[in-house]
């Protein structure tokens, strides 16, 4: 009967000792609660995709989403070009959505009146969009470093407006966001078709355009005399 006994009062033991730890509820500390809580409220929250950084793109993956979001936000399409020279408007392509959207999106930061038609190739084109300001620099530095995808369907044509791009390392004919060209030559630059987009043409001031590609140019074909534009809306 001791026996018995003895093996009851381990059994009882056993029992006492097993882990509860599946059934015993936690409690955290108040000041642990707190201290977490405050951690997780300072989380930054994840860029997202198409956000302006800079205040434009963040990165060449978000140009896309970035660009069709502001073109359906800014449906402009008629732009005017003042020089001294004269006037030149322009009518913007919608079927050439990212780069319609690029060009409204530069004039309405007013990047183009930091630039100037600083290239004139006689009988061919005359190029802006570039300059030697200092200011000018700062802007492009703060838009951001990227490229737009290549939405080549239209000829050039006379009168096509066209994206400018970088040659080197470019086998996807991306555009430069900041440098366009006016083809100027009454037969167009057709060797130019698919490897450059023609994303708007000349509605009024072809004369100006033939007046700009006359001026006297260096050996790179930069103009002797500087030619400043200003870019405004007109619808």
């Amino acid at each position: 009967m001791t026996r018995y006994f003895l093996m009851a009062i381990a059994m009882v033991c056993l029992a006492g000792c097993q882990d509860t730890k599946s059934t015993k509820k936690e409690t955290i500390p108040e000041v642990i609660k707190d201290t977490v809580k405050k951690i997780e409220e300072k989380k930054p929250e994840p860029p997202k995709l198409g956000t302006p950084k800079n205040p434009f793109m963040p990165d060449q993956y978000a140009v896309k989403p970035f660009l069709q979001a502001y073109g359906a936000e800014n449906p402009e399409t008629k732009v005017r070009i003042a020089t001294s020279f004269g006037n030149i408007e322009l009518q913007l392509y919608n079927d050439t959505p990212l780069h319609r959207a690029n060009f409204i999106l530069m004039v309405k930061e007013g990047y183009f009146d930091l630039t100037e038609f600083y290239r004139v190739s006689p009988s061919f084109v005359i190029q802006g969009g570039n300059s030697d300001s200092y200011k000018m620099g700062r802007k492009r530095k703060a838009m951001g470093d990227y490229l737009i995808p290549n939405e080549s369907k239209y000829r050039h044509n006379r009168g096509a407006l066209a994206a400018a791009k970088f040659v080197e390392q470019n086998i996807s004919n991306a555009s430069s966001p900041f440098e366009f060209y006016i083809v100027q030559n009454p037969l167009g630059a057709h060797h130019l078709n698919g490897a450059h987009t023609v994303f708007g043409r000349v509605t009024k001031g072809m004369e100006v355009v033939d007046e700009i590609n006359k001026v006297r140019v260096d050996q790179s074909e930069w103009p002797l005399e500087k030619i400043p534009m200003t870019v405004t809306i007109i619808e």
